[in-house]
């Protein structure tokens, strides 16, 4: 954990609050496969990490609520009547959103400080949007003893993102936040909300991510157009989602969707297999089926699901050309952001060294490289 991190979020809240806070880790997340199978009712594999975010807290005796962003210096207040989201509002309506949905289950909230920043990269990926509600939600539980439970709140910050910040996300974030355990990822059913923990011995290999630091404007409005498609699909099937559909029943009705759609939901039925057998590949200890499954899984989102982009696409292809990686994948929504690569711990140097070169050497832009542990969900720290 980010030592020099919680040292500074603690003495910022001490030098404008002047009183001792509640201290609180919400970590950010991985999603080893298993991707955008969590709005089909489906399987996930998602991992808490060791970059997260720290959060300050306590009550006070104003009439209003202070919230400070310590990453970009910036102070909100604002009352608790009334709380509507602010038109390009920012991080303030991850903070309003959490408040007001903990107020609609009849919950009487009293005034607070809190201060807050993190170490999760921006547009990485990497849930820093969970992790902060996740934060707060756990940081007032804690102080004014609302007796939530973990699963209570997760939901708390998922609605905090659909009804405030306008992202109609699944559970998968929020809950490998809150849930994470250290070594270990979660074998995630999104219908159920229900996850089996299974350990992660990689041996001589490690997960490290690469950032292609883009993120094409296309993401948003893609994202909603699959999740429409998958839905229609599904409503042709006459099921709930597509975590109920085979690949038999989807050729039945091949002939009344286009290619396109048949290809996107053929990627979800196959992609949700391929998370099954990501546990069973781990629980056996075979981290080279595992690899192979990531390949699959990165040519699906490309070819299939159409939801990559030439940076992450490149990154993979030279992930491929070295026999020191094992397996990697896109992560994420699409359209930038990380890989999540299987490498032999002893490459690492000389992988990363040689990537970053041929990158800004293909896009005249720098990759970023990040090594991550598994880590504790939400929890209270010294």
């Amino acid at each position: 954990m980010n030592t020099p991190l919680i040292n500074h979020i603690k003495s910022s809240f001490l030098e404008i609050f002047n009183v001792e806070p509640v201290m609180i880790f919400s970590p950010g997340r991985i999603n080893i496969i298993g991707e955008h199978t969590d709005y089909n009712d489906g399987f996930v594999f998602p991992a808490a990490i060791n970059k997260g975010i720290v959060t300050a807290i306590q009550k006070n005796t104003a009439e209003f609520c202070t919230a400070v962003a310590a990453d970009v210096n910036e102070i909100f207040e604002f009352s608790l009547n009334n709380i509507q989201s602010i038109p390009s509002g920012g991080w303030r309506n991850y903070v309003l959103g959490v408040v007001a949905e903990i107020q609609k289950k009849g919950i009487n909230l009293k005034p607070f400080n809190v201060v807050f920043g993190g170490d999760i990269p921006v547009g990485a990926g990497l849930s820093s949007s969970a992790a902060l509600e996740n934060s707060l939600v756990y940081g007032l539980n804690e102080l004014f003893g609302f007796g939530l439970s973990k699963k209570e709140m997760i939901l708390i910050s998922q609605k905090a993102e659909h009804n405030y910040v306008g992202v109609r996300c699944g559970i998968m974030d929020q809950y490998a936040s809150m849930f994470g355990k250290g070594n270990s990822a979660l074998f995630l059913d999104c219908r159920t909300i229900e996850a089996k923990e299974i350990y992660i011995d990689l041996k001589e290999y490690e997960l490290l991510l690469i950032n292609t630091n883009v993120k094409h404007s296309l993401s948003e409005s893609a994202y909603n157009n699959r999740r429409s498609v998958c839905e229609k699909v599904a409503s042709l099937l006459n099921i709930p989602a597509l975590r109920d559909a085979s690949e038999e029943s989807l050729l039945n009705i091949k002939s009344k969707i286009s290619a396109e759609d048949y290809q996107k939901a053929l990627f979800v039925i196959q992609e949700n297999k391929r998370v099954e057998k990501a546990a069973e590949t781990l629980k056996n200890n075979d981290i080279l089926a595992l690899g192979k499954l990531l390949y699959e899984s990165h040519n699906g989102l490309q070819n299939q699901y159409k939801v990559s982009c030439d940076e992450l696409d490149f990154l993979v292809n030279k992930a491929k050309e070295n026999p020191d990686v094992l397996g990697a994948r896109m992560m994420g929504g699409g359209f930038g952001g990380c890989t999540i690569n299987i490498i032999k711990k002893t490459a690492i140097a000389s992988f990363s060294k040689e990537i970053s070169l041929l990158y800004k050497e293909k896009f005249k832009m720098e990759c970023s490289i990040y090594n991550i542990e598994l880590s504790e969900g939400t929890h209270i720290i010294g």
